[in-house]
């Protein structure tokens, strides 16, 4: 971690930026080691180009962030305590000239909290940290893979969990307990985000939300899922039919499965972005269901489940090693109802790998 704090600093040093506040839990997590849900509370490293970080934390966490490996300047405050004012005195002891500007996550913090780091360097400017972190973080290291290949193995046996629980009378709510249930059990204390489990005419609705909806034969089922593993999430969807399948469902599940295909194989390094989208955009295009397809082909993933790079058409940045991004493809036909088909790609040298290994083929549940 102190590798990662030192090439932030470094790079504030070349843009010579007076030093950087980081406030998110996630990138927090990434340059100290330090998992922290703070809730209300005040949560930041600062960096400086030249001088030791400091962090500041409450101070019922501090314990845990020396546990964590963080060697240099914490404070940690008392709910009786303004953490700012604490910020500003250990500042003041570095001896630091003037701060002429800050970097900060301009799109994680609040306006209360950037008026108050203003009110303590009144003559510095804020600037963007986001640049140079989501630099970092796009690329993976060994350590991180490893972490989300056992996030997506866990998300492989959340999906089965879920298909060998479906059977008639269940609602979609009694599925997404019994597979959060069986996920703990394996020792996971937290899903990337609120399990997915929609049946029949509700799986046209790409972020729809799980109820009391009862299996009906001839209805699709769709997970959408993952976990988190030592900070890293992953994310799967799957699509299945229920004792039956129509020509029509049938069709439509094959044009995604395709679909999907088409865009994990152009994930390869120097491939512009955007082209991933419009691979799998044109499979379904050309089938006829354009106007059914009404997202994105995917994300970028790691500590946090959404996160940088957008996997949008226009995006004209080109794919690199050590790029982790979900492709999920999706045709949403009211009445009939949706398939997704979701896998999370890991880009190597020689091409992309998807850490999710459940298969793909459409199955019927008995």
């Amino acid at each position: 971690m102190k590798e990662r704090i030192q090439l932030f600093a470094n790079s504030l040093r070349e843009q010579n930026i007076s030093c950087a506040f980081v406030t998110s839990t996630a990138n927090v997590y990434y340059l100290t080691g330090f998992l922290c849900h703070p809730h209300e509370r005040l949560l930041g490293v600062m960096v400086f180009p030249d001088q030791e970080p400091i962090l500041v934390c409450p101070g019922m966490e501090a314990p845990q962030a020396r546990a964590a490996g963080f060697k240099d300047e914490i404070i940690g405050y008392s709910d009786s305590e303004n953490p700012w004012d604490l910020l500003g005195k250990a500042v003041s002891k570095r001896n630091l000239r003037a701060l002429e500007s800050i970097a900060v996550e301009k799109e994680q913090i609040s306006y209360e909290r950037g008026l108050n780091l203003l009110s303590l360097f009144p003559n510095a400017e804020l600037v963007s940290a986001e640049h140079q972190l989501n630099a970092m973080r796009i690329i993976k290291s060994e350590d991180e893979i490893k972490a989300m290949r056992e996030a997506a193995r866990l998300a492989d046996f959340a999906v089965e969990v879920g298909m060998s629980t479906i059977a008639k009378g269940k609602t979609e709510q009694e599925i997404v307990a019994q597979i959060e249930f069986e996920v703990k059990k394996k020792g996971v204390s937290e899903m990337s985000f609120s399990t997915t489990v929609l049946f029949g005419e509700k799986s046209a609705r790409p972020h729809g939300t799980p109820g009391l909806r009862e299996i009906q034969p001839g209805d699709f089922v769709l997970f959408d899922l993952g976990v988190v593993v030592d900070g890293y999430c992953s994310d799967i969807t799957r699509t299945f039919a229920y004792q039956s399948v129509s020509e029509k469902q049938r069709e439509i599940y094959e044009i995604v499965k395709k679909a999907e295909e088409a865009a994990i194989a152009v994930s390869k390094p120097g491939t512009r972005l955007g082209d991933i989208d419009l691979a799998a955009r044109k499979v379904i295009e050309e089938a006829g269901y354009g106007e059914y397809f009404p997202h994105r082909i995917g994300h970028g993933l790691g500590l946090e489940v959404h996160e940088f790079p957008s996997m949008s058409s226009n995006n004209d940045e080109q794919v690199k090693a050590g790029m982790t991004f979900t492709i999920e493809p999706g045709i949403y036909v009211p009445d009939i109802g949706g398939v997704r088909i979701e896998d999370d790609i890991y880009v190597t040298e020689n091409g992309p790998e998807s850490l999710t290994k459940f298969p793909k083929e459409l199955h019927i549940i008995k």
